[in-house]
């Protein structure tokens, strides 16, 4: 009997087939993706950003809540591990960014890292995201937001300083918890938190504009009232602009690696996590406004309220729709 024929691969797919291997490293290799825009236009309409930037297909910092995962499905990788496993450097970025920027508003905002971190490992090497700042530089007017689990982009604080000359330019440093030991559990390869502090320091010092997002928040994980005040209180002694947080949600591509994490470091939360996602993938929203409301609390304690110059963002809405590339 003959074998059905395979379904031909298509569009991101079959560039992703057809990607050259660059590097193999510690159980991760890298390819070089042919990409046909680097733009991609937010259709959500409770996003604070109309347009994302990811310079990175994949992440190799595999945090065991990340939401970006199905995004490889998209390119016919179907098991959720490879996420972080087979990183996609995008080509030609700069030279797409000069073109896509003349379908932007300057009345609408930018975000870079919204899937995957800009500043990953395979940033030192490639410089894909330095060279999209390069190009930043040339223009004026727009409005763009990093997102980074970083203390990489410190390398790119010259650069920043010259995108901020003449045009809006805020630095997210995400940081989930202070306990170094429990962010190693949760982001595996991502840099400490304390680094991350240093960071946000540095560039406030230098004048780069930066703050903190504290997400995903995780119930009996990091969302201790004593644990957010002290990362409220630190990003405040380390010059943040602003902190703000967002709970945890789970799409299925994420609870297939949460969910068996979970039951490996915290079983005793297992049965409660199973009961709060059972039917959804978003916390309920008396959860979401209690953290909304501690927050607004801690803020207000050490006086974290907005100046002048820099407002503080408003908390994300839910973010369905971020994995965007």
């Amino acid at each position: 009997m003959e074998e059905e024929p395979a379904t031909p691969l298509i569009g991101i797919a079959r560039l992703a087939a057809d990607a050259e291997s660059v590097r193999l490293g510690h159980d991760v290799e890298y390819f070089s993706l042919p990409t046909r825009s680097l733009l991609n236009r937010c259709t959500a309409p409770r996003m604070p950003f109309r347009w994302t930037i990811n310079p990175y297909r994949g992440c190799e910092f595999a945090c065991k809540y990340c939401y970006a995962r199905y995004t490889h499905e998209f390119m016919e990788i179907r098991d959720n591990l490879e996420f972080e496993r087979k990183i996609f450097i995008k080509q030609q970025a700069a030279w797409l960014l000069r073109r896509d920027l003349k379908k932007v508003k300057l009345s609408e905002s930018i975000a870079m890292g919204t899937a995957t971190d800009p500043y990953q490992p395979a940033e030192r090497r490639h410089e894909v995201t330095r060279s999209i700042l390069q190009e930043f530089a040339q223009h004026r007017g727009f409005d763009l937001s990093i997102v980074t689990k970083s203390d990489l982009v410190v390398r790119d604080i010259d650069l920043l300083k010259r995108v901020a000359e003449h045009n809006k330019l805020f630095v997210n440093l995400t940081i989930t918890t202070l306990d170094i030991d429990l962010a190693r559990k949760l982001e595996s390869r991502a840099p400490r938190p304390d680094l991350r502090l240093k960071a946000l320091r540095d560039l406030n010092e230098a004048g780069v504009d930066a703050g903190v997002i504290c997400a995903p928040v995780m119930p009996g994980i990091t969302d201790e009232p004593e644990a957010l005040d002290a990362l409220v209180k630190a990003t405040k002694e380390a010059g943040g602009k602003y902190i703000y947080a967002n709970a945890l949600f789970l799409k299925p591509c994420s609870a297939t690696i949460f969910l068996p994490f979970l039951e490996k470091e915290f079983p005793h939360l297992v049965k409660n996590y199973r009961e709060r996602f059972e039917s959804r993938s978003f916390l309920s929203d008396a959860y979401r406004k209690h953290l909304s409301e501690l927050m607004k609390r801690l803020r207000e304690k050490h006086g974290m309220v907005p100046g002048e110059r820099v407002a503080e963002p408003a908390e994300l809405p839910m973010v369905e729709q971020l994995g965007l590339f």
